[in-house]
């Protein structure tokens, strides 16, 4: 982490990616475990947390929201999901396809946080010139 107004964004950013790098270990863990009896699927929660976060601040401009988001209290957390449900008689509930498509759309949100992490110091290097 970067202690600086400068890194604002760059830190929420940060804090994101990790976010979606997780679900992505979580998911494949998932899927790893489609056909293991009694297995409940994972999922991990961290935009509930990011919204609480910018609903905290009593700022108006995202600008002042995102430069007083505590970023140390904001957290990924894993969670089990549906842990009572399961549609298959040995009690797993984990879909396959389902898990696929959860992966890929997590692996384009990833990629698309890198890009703004690059983009950000890209402006930052701009401006140092």
């Amino acid at each position: 982490m970067i202690n600086t107004s400068a890194f604002d964004y760059i830190n929420v950013l940060d804090k994101a990616a990790d976010a979606a790098w997780i679900r992505n270990e979580v998911i494949g863990n998932n899927i790893a475990n489609a056909t293991t009896p009694g297995y409940k699927r994972q999922d991990v929660d961290f935009e509930s947390e990011f919204r609480k976060a910018l609903k905290r601040s009593r700022y108006r401009t995202m600008d002042d929201r995102i430069a007083n988001v505590k970023t140390n209290r904001l957290n990924p957390r894993t969670y089990t999901d549906s842990a009572n449900y399961s549609y298959r008689l040995d009690g797993n509930n984990v879909d396959i396809e389902t898990e696929n498509v959860t992966l890929a759309a997590n692996q384009l949100k990833y990629n698309g946080l890198i890009d703004s992490i690059n983009k950000e110091f890209s402006n930052l290097k701009l401006v140092m010139k």
